[in-house]
């Protein structure tokens, strides 16, 4: 059983985002880069499905600039074999990554596709979605616990009234949640052999796919800097507040 892992190259969770002077963007001058944290998740469950032998192969996949293999280099040595970067310079929305992934998909032929349920930049929520649209292939959403059972898969997501378990056929489409596990650390032996590891290199043209953008970035502008919060002496006190200035309740 083969698994294709998606994976994406954005800002680390801890750096705080400095929009540029004009608006234009995020500022990413000297700014730290890192694996998308669900994309992570997805690589750990499909490094964990093959530690319990269920898997075979292990494949991750990345669009994006050729800064991009520093992060298929950290999935590698998180436990996957190897590596697929689909180089490009330009903004790659949704709709294209999900047209590169399913040519990746077409050609590798997976059992099983991970990704993580959402990039913590563009926050879109969209690629798995279209992805399984495209390949015709049957979709697990914001999995919190993934068991293949031979040509199955249950997968078992949170939604607003509690869990939901689905049976998929497989091959099958499924993006991971927080809760579904939690990421090991790569170790050093591990990064030194993961250099060695292959990463096969395609450009969208090669692959027949054009990445035009549809969509026009605007204007970013920081959020607004909350204010502190006061005490108050007394619940009368806190009501009046809440009444006469938060206007909260009448």
């Amino acid at each position: 059983m083969k698994i294709l892992v998606a994976v994406k190259r954005v800002i680390d969770y801890n750096v705080k985002i400095r929009v540029k002077p004009d608006h234009s963007d995020v500022d990413l001058t000297n700014v730290k880069m890192a694996l998308n944290p669900f994309c992570e998740i997805a690589v750990e469950e499909a490094v964990r499905l093959k530690e319990k032998d269920v898997a075979t192969e292990v494949v991750v996949v990345s669009i994006g600039p050729k800064a991009a293999q520093e992060q298929l280099r950290t999935a590698l040595a998180l436990g996957a074999d190897r590596a697929i970067h689909v180089q490009t310079d330009e903004r790659v929305e949704s709709l294209a990554v999900a047209k590169l992934l399913a040519k990746v998909v077409e050609e590798e032929q997976p059992s099983l596709v991970l990704l993580g349920k959402q990039a913590i930049d563009t926050d879109n929520n969209q690629t798995g979605q279209m992805l399984a649209a495209l390949s015709g292939l049957a979709q697990g959403t914001f999995a919190s616990e993934v068991v293949v059972e031979v040509d199955k898969l249950q997968v078992t997501r949170e939604i607003d009234g509690g869990l939901q378990t689905l049976e998929l056929s497989l091959p099958a489409i499924v993006t991971t949640d927080l809760r579904l596990n939690e990421p090991r650390y790569a170790k050093l032996p591990d990064i030194m052999k993961a250099k060695k590891k292959p990463m096969d290199v395609k450009t969208p043209e090669e692959m027949g796919v054009e990445t035009n953008t549809r969509v026009s970035l605007v204007k970013v502008e920081s959020p607004a800097e909350r204010k502190g919060g006061i005490k108050v002496g007394s619940v009368d006190e806190l009501v009046d507040k809440l009444k006469n200035e938060a206007k909260v309740i009448s």
